[in-house]
C-alpha cells in the first residue's frame, strides 16, 4: 500500500490533539477510520509512531522524528501548490502579511490602500504579532512577509532594510500645537504624566531603556496594549506618550515634541523566510513598500551593527 498525504495529516492531527477522538472531530472522520489509517502508516514505516499507553496519546521518539519531516513535507507541498497557481500578471492571488502592532497606527493603512489600488485582485490577510512570533510564523510558512525591526533574527530569516523609524514624545494639539523651539530635555519626563504601551511591546522596552540610561523614572498614569487607545487618550487629555513620529502625520489632533537626547532610531525591515518561494504578490508588495516609504519621506534605512 502506498503512503498518501492523508496519512501525514492524520498523524499530525493526533500529535497536536493528543487524542484520537479530538483529532477525528477536527478531521471530520470517524475515530475507527482514523485509528485504522494511523496503523496503516505505522505498518508502512515499520515502527510505532504513537504511544497509546498513557492518559493521552503522544508521539514516540520515532514518531517525533517522522512528524518533523512530515510537517516540512506538507509545508513544501503547500508552497509548491501556491507556486503553480501564482499568476504573474497579478490579476489574482493572495498575500499573508504579519507586522508588529505599532505599524497599524501609521504604515498599514497607506500601504494596503496603495496595494489595493494597484492590485485589486490580490487578497491580503493581515496579522498583528510580536516579532518573535512573526519570525517563527515565516519559518513555518504561515506568513509570506513580515514587517518588524532589525535583528538579531532567527536562523533562516532574511531581513531587508525598509526605512528608519524615529520615536518622539507625542502630545495633544488642543488647544493648539506646541510651539516650535528647543527639544525637551529627556530628564523632564520624570515630572510629566505619561501613557505608554505595555511592557510586552518592543517599543516600550526601547523607551524604558532610553529613560533608564538617563536616570528617568517615568510617571506612568496609563499602560495600554493598543496604539489606538493611547492616541485617543492623548488626544483627549493632558497625558503624553512616546510613539513613532510618523503617527502624528496619520492621527489628527496629535503633535510630536522632540526630545534631547532623542530616542535611538530603529531600522524597520521586511522579513522573509530565506530561500523560500516568493509569490508575485509578495514581490509586488515588497516593491510597493520600498517605493511608498521613500515617497512619504520616511528616513532612509541605515543598517545598524548587529548587537
Amino acid at each position: 500500500m502506498a503512503m498518501e498525504l492523508r496519512h501525514l495529516r492524520y498523524l499530525l492531527a493526533v500529535a497536536e490533539q493528543h487524542s484520537f477522538t479530538r483529532a477525528a472531530e477536527e478531521l471530520h472522520i470517524s475515530q475507527p477510520t482514523l485509528s485504522q489509517q494511523i496503523k496503516q502508516l505505522e505498518r508502512m514505516v515499520g515502527v510505532p509512531l504513537l504511544d497509546r499507553g498513557g492518559r493521552s496519546v503522544r508521539l514516540t521518539d520515532a514518531g517525533e522524528a517522522y512528524a518533523h519531516h512530515a510537517r516540512r513535507a506538507l509545508r513544501d507541498l503547500e508552497a509548491a501548490e501556491r507556486a503553480v497557481h501564482d499568476v504573474a500578471d497579478l490579476s489574482r492571488g493572495h498575500l499573508r502579511l504579519a507586522l508588529t502592532p505599532t505599524f497599524t497606527a501609521y504604515l498599514l493603512g497607506p500601504l494596503l490602500a496603495a496595494f489595493h489600488e494597484a492590485r485589486p485582485g490580490i487578497g491580503v490577510q493581515v496579522r498583528e504579532a510580536p516579532q518573535d512570533r512573526i519570525e517563527s510564523g515565516l519559518l513555518a510558512d504561515e506568513f509570506d512577509l513580515g514587517i518588524a525591526f532589525h535583528g538579531p533574527h532567527l536562523p533562516g530569516i532574511a531581513a531587508t532594510p525598509l526605512f528608519t523609524e524615529l520615536l518622539t514624545l507625542v502630545v495633544s494639539c488642543a488647544p493648539g500645537p506646541p510651539a516650535a523651539g528647543a527639544a525637551l530635555p529627556v530628564t523632564e519626563l520624570a515630572d510629566r504624566r505619561l501613557a505608554l504601551l505595555s511592557g510586552d511591546f518592543a517599543t516600550r522596552v526601547h523607551v524604558d531603556a532610553h529613560l533608564a540610561a538617563h536616570g528617568v523614572r517615568p510617571r506612568i498614569s496609563v499602560e495600554a496594549n493598543s496604539v489606538q487607545a493611547l492616541t485617543e487618550l492623548v488626544r483627549r487629555t493632558g497625558l503624553a506618550t512616546v510613539l513613532p513620529e510618523a503617527v502624528t502625520e496619520e492621527q489628527p489632533g496629535l503633535a510630536p515634541v522632540p526630545l534631547d537626547p532623542p530616542l535611538p532610531p530603529r531600522t524597520v525591515t521586511l522579513l522573509r523566510r530565506d530561500g523560500a518561494y516568493e509569490s508575485a504578490a509578495a514581490r509586488a508588495f515588497a516593491a510597493l513598500a520600498h517605493e511608498l516609504t521613500r515617497t512619504r519621506g520616511y528616513a532612509p534605512p541605515v543598517r545598524p551593527a548587529v548587537r
